[in-house]
């Protein structure tokens, strides 16, 4: 054991680990125990957890936590499996999964994907992805189950009211057990007719990584690294390998290229202020690469048209010289393809540049009162950029107030408060040159 540390760093090294290892154990255990076992699953995975929570505070971090938190998970099954006559034979399995997850620190795991899509992880994302679930219920039980995500989480990042997250969760875990669905990767056939639920799924825990919801961090890279993982083994193998895939292997490559920019000191910095020469160059060219394969489509898909934006921000020598119209176009084009009131916002911004504030302001009256972004921080975010480029800066401030009611992360909050700040100051300067 290395040296005690304080409440404050057990509980940011649990949750780092959470992110990054629940949703393996959770596969590898689903696998063992059976789908029908989800429940189960979860309770196993979450008590692990808390011990964790209970024992590190005092008897410092393990040499190898990852390992420790393995151990107590099949300690806590093999304590279940006792209890259950139907699942006492699969004790042998858990003992064989201890020992082959023991390595030394830091090692990765061995991914297999030649013959067969065997990556515990990437074939349980497949199985919550059942075509006997609704669609919106397999993101959600996938995100869940796989990516550790909370309810709340689930909620942001669907849009959707957290009681009606939890209910779907409920459904599909039912549905799973009721129907007896088998812990295996579907065959060739069937494995498109879950993959737009794939890929959704992989394109959320992405975001959630790229721009967290709460929290002190603005990045979470355990999640973006998973997401990126998971998109780079969907889009080498021979049944996956498909435009879509590689579309947002594109779109994900590229985001990530400009995450070394994007904050500095803990503090947000936009793309209009970021040094683009902090880009990272390698991932550029592997998302344009993806970007090549992926343009052999025949039909373009909502990827293919974002990663197409990325690139053309990416493209720009400057922020100033943007192809605003470009870009306005090809918003045009993936809202035609789906109409989420996310794209119309971006949209708004775009037409700001192109045909002024008061285009972008009116574009966005259409959407002020859309119940899926109630509680989106970035709508009255933007709202108050706007009004304060217009020269308003007292409603700027007004919707900079509302922006910060909204859930938001550390880094996140800290801006709008330092921008909240300044159309304060402006404002107040305004008032008293008016004055005789």
């Amino acid at each position: 054991m290395a040296e005690k540390f304080g409440d404050d760093r057990t509980r940011d090294m649990v949750d780092h680990l959470f992110r990054r290892e629940a949703g393996r154990m959770a596969a590898t255990l689903t696998r063992i125990l059976g789908p029908g076992q989800l429940d189960l699953v979860e309770d196993i995975v979450q008590d692990a957890l808390v011990q964790a929570l209970r024992v590190w505070p005092y008897r410092g971090l393990p040499d190898n936590p990852r390992a420790w938190l393995i151990r107590v998970a099949r300690n806590r099954a093999l304590d279940r499996l006792r209890r259950s006559s139907t699942l006492r034979g699969k004790a042998d399995d858990l003992k064989k999964w201890i020992s082959q997850s023991s390595g030394e620190p830091g090692r990765p795991r061995e991914s297999r994907f030649a013959e067969e899509l065997s990556d515990d992880q990437l074939a349980m994302i497949f199985i919550c992805c059942h075509p006997e679930l609704p669609p919106a219920s397999r993101v959600a039980l996938t995100l869940k189950t796989v990516c550790g995500f909370s309810v709340p989480e689930i909620a942001r990042a669907l849009l959707s009211a957290q009681p009606t997250v939890a209910q779907r969760l409920v459904r599909a875990k039912r549905m799973i057990k009721r129907k007896n669905l088998p812990f295996q990767v579907p065959p060739p056939a069937a494995l498109n007719q879950r993959l737009d639920s794939v890929l959704e799924a992989v394109y959320l825990l992405f975001n959630e990584g790229y721009a967290a919801h709460s929290g002190e961090e603005l990045v979470r890279r355990d999640l973006t690294g998973e997401a990126l993982r998971l998109i780079s083994l969907l889009s080498a193998h021979p049944l996956t390998s498909k435009p879509q895939v590689h579309a947002l292997a594109a779109l994900l490559h590229l985001h990530a290229s400009r995450l070394p920019a994007r904050e500095e000191d803990g503090q947000i910095v936009l793309l209009a202020d970021q040094d683009r020469s902090r880009w990272d160059q390698r991932l550029i060219e592997i998302g344009s690469r993806h970007l090549r394969q992926a343009m052999r489509a025949r039909a373009l898909s909502r990827y293919h048209l974002q990663a197409a934006i990325a690139a053309c921000h990416l493209a720009a020598p400057s922020y100033d010289q943007t192809d605003w119209r470009k870009i306005l176009g090809l918003y045009d084009a993936l809202i035609e393809i789906q109409p989420s009131p996310v794209f119309r916002l971006n949209r708004a911004v775009a037409l700001a540049f192109v045909d002024g504030v008061e285009s972008g302001l009116k574009a966005l009256q259409g959407i002020e009162d859309d119940p899926a972004l109630r509680d989106y921080y970035l709508l009255p975010a933007t709202l108050a950029d706007l009004q304060r480029r217009a020269g308003r800066p007292g409603r700027a401030a007004g919707f900079y107030r509302r922006a910060l009611k909204c859930p938001c992360s550390g880094p996140e909050r800290r801006f709008l408060e330092d921008k909240l700040e300044q159309v304060e100051a402006q404002s107040s300067h305004a008032i008293q040159e008016d004055q005789p």
